[in-house]
């Protein structure tokens, strides 16, 4: 009896195999291909979107545009920024504004995403107040993923913030100039002029403290000078004069060609002593909107929408001598400087030539700021223009990631 039973179920057990055989061998490497758990935790998902350029394009009004990630109650907040608690008129609209690349598109940052991506790496920004500026808004926009972010400041950093969840830390070395420089009060034997109360001494051949030793901690870096490089901020009573090897240069360096000279040494200490595989940016001049004189001189922005392409050049080319021209002027130094290096220049110029509206003005949250300091026209509004910032440089980090 169990010969025949044997006999009889065996063809159909055959049978089945064979079946099974066949469906497995077809289906397995499709299965194994788009496992999505294969891929490595750190690495970015794979695009079917090319490469394009962000940094042209056009704005917007776009009612149906999400709300910021972030309010005024961020604690990663500077107050002079905070335009939300400090009752800036018309922050729905200046938020409701969408730049649109030409041919292709951009992406908002999702934190959550965007943080798993980064998982044991670290992001730095280097630089003067607007990298400052771009990394609030960074943190604020990132905390939404991990609420449990805390504040950070080590390795020299002005500010940062650490996010425990998914072991990254984004963070903002304070060097205005990049290079190291000191404040030497007037002697006797130095000069008889006397207008002079001093100089800054730039030595232009060492990296300013704030950054000299982060070449290893971080996987991403964010570079910028430019906003500091003006007799505004150094006037011929306290004069910046350019050392190196512990000398004055001679003959003496103007402002421009310290700063190009600076630029140069700079490029090439993180071309040499960054690690290769770092993700390496310079970011652009933040162009300024100072309408009827500087800073210093009654400027104001207080600017409802944005600027029309037409009027741009009247703004800021450098031929027509406007108060705003020195973000064009130093754009171009800094283009020379990086080019043939594997430096990407993070171009956020054009599009915030735009955005005479965006910014703080006389809302600085302090009751005599604007008297003591004038309209601040120079940094942005928060939550606001570099929220999108933030959204071209994760999708630029993505895409450098995706291809490296």
């Amino acid at each position: 009896m169990p010969t025949k039973l044997y006999s009889s179920i065996f063809p159909s057990i055959f049978f089945l195999s064979l079946i099974f055989l066949f469906l497995y061998s077809t289906f397995l490497p499709l299965y194994t291909n788009n496992d999505s758990s294969s891929l490595p935790t750190n690495k970015f998902l794979p695009s079917s979107s090319p490469p394009c350029n962000l940094f042209k394009g056009h704005w917007v009004l776009d009612s149906t545009k999400g709300k910021p990630f972030y309010d005024g109650t961020c604690p990663f907040h500077r107050n002079a920024w905070n335009c939300l608690k400090n009752k800036r008129d018309n922050m729905g609209i200046i938020n409701s504004w969408k730049w649109v690349p030409k041919d292709c598109k951009l992406e908002r940052v999702d934190p959550w995403r965007f943080l798993g991506l980064m998982r044991n790496r670290n992001i730095g920004f280097v630089g003067d107040s607007l990298n400052e500026n771009f990394l609030v808004s960074f943190l604020c926009i990132l905390r939404v993923a991990d609420e449990g972010a805390k504040k950070w400041k080590k390795k020299g950093a002005w500010r940062g913030a650490y996010f425990p969840k998914y072991n990254v830390t984004v963070a903002y070395h304070r060097a205005v100039l990049l290079a190291k420089y000191k404040w030497n009060p007037k002697q006797s034997v130095v000069s008889d002029e006397d207008e002079l109360k001093g100089i800054y001494r730039v030595d232009v051949d060492i990296l300013a403290d704030e950054w000299s030793s982060i070449a290893d901690f971080y996987h991403v870096l964010v570079f910028n000078t430019g906003h500091w490089w003006g007799y505004d901020k150094f006037p011929k009573e306290t004069p910046l004069v350019f050392y190196r090897h512990g000398r004055p240069i001679s003959p003496p360096l103007g402002l421009l060609n310290g700063f190009k000279v600076v630029l140069e040494i700079m490029v090439h200490h993180i071309q040499k002593e960054v690690p290769k595989n770092t993700l390496k940016f310079w970011r652009l001049q933040s162009p300024r909107h100072f309408y009827g004189g500087d800073w210093n001189q009654n400027g104001s922005c207080l600017f409802d929408r944005p600027l029309e392409e037409d009027q741009l050049d009247l703004w800021f080319d450098p031929s027509n001598n406007g108060v705003n021209k020195e973000a064009r002027t130093l754009n171009h130094l800094i283009k020379e400087a990086v080019q043939g290096t594997d430096i990407q220049l993070l171009d956020l110029t054009h599009l915030s030539e735009f955005r005479a509206d965006a910014h703080p003005a006389i809302w600085l949250g302090k009751k005599d700021a604007v008297s003591i300091w004038g309209q601040d026209c120079m940094h942005w509004c928060l939550p606001g223009l570099p929220d999108t910032w933030v959204d071209i440089l994760v999708q630029l980090i993505h895409n450098s990631f995706e291809t490296g």
